[in-house]
């Protein structure tokens, strides 16, 4: 069961990679484009919907969440660009070369702006 879980875990892995290549497709549509990205940008990111020291819910979201967008995802994504989006993955996992500093520049730039429009967004609501 233990490798079931390992294989599993590479599949997402590559899945994701499979769906960031996705995204940069041109032939990939634009609603495809927001959902996929959307879904890596979660998947990739330290911070969780539920945070991962809450008991059994911390990892709920990782279980069920990730799988399920990256299903939605690859379902929006046309068959030749998914073909297309695979095997250039499976080349970079065999070299090695899945590492992407823009694409974490790109994460942390997201989860900060979101940061600052919450603490925008409270310190105006709390403040009257």
């Amino acid at each position: 069961m233990l490798e079931q879980l390992k294989a599993r875990a590479r599949q997402l892995k590559a899945d994701t990679y499979v769906l960031y290549l996705a995204a940069r497709h041109p032939s990939t549509p634009w609603h495809a484009k927001l959902l996929v990205a959307a879904v890596v940008a979660y998947a990739l990111s330290p911070i969780d919907l539920i945070p991962d020291f809450i008991p059994v819910l911390g990892y709920l979201d990782d279980l069920v969440l990730v799988p399920i967008g990256i299903a939605l995802a690859i379902r929006l994504i046309p068959e030749t660009v998914l073909a297309d989006c695979r095997k250039q993955a499976a080349e970079a996992m065999r070299s090695g070369k899945l590492q992407s500093r823009s694409a974490a520049a790109v994460i942390i730039v997201i989860w900060v702006v979101l940061a600052t429009t919450c603490a925008i967004w409270l310190y105006k609501n709390l403040s009257r």
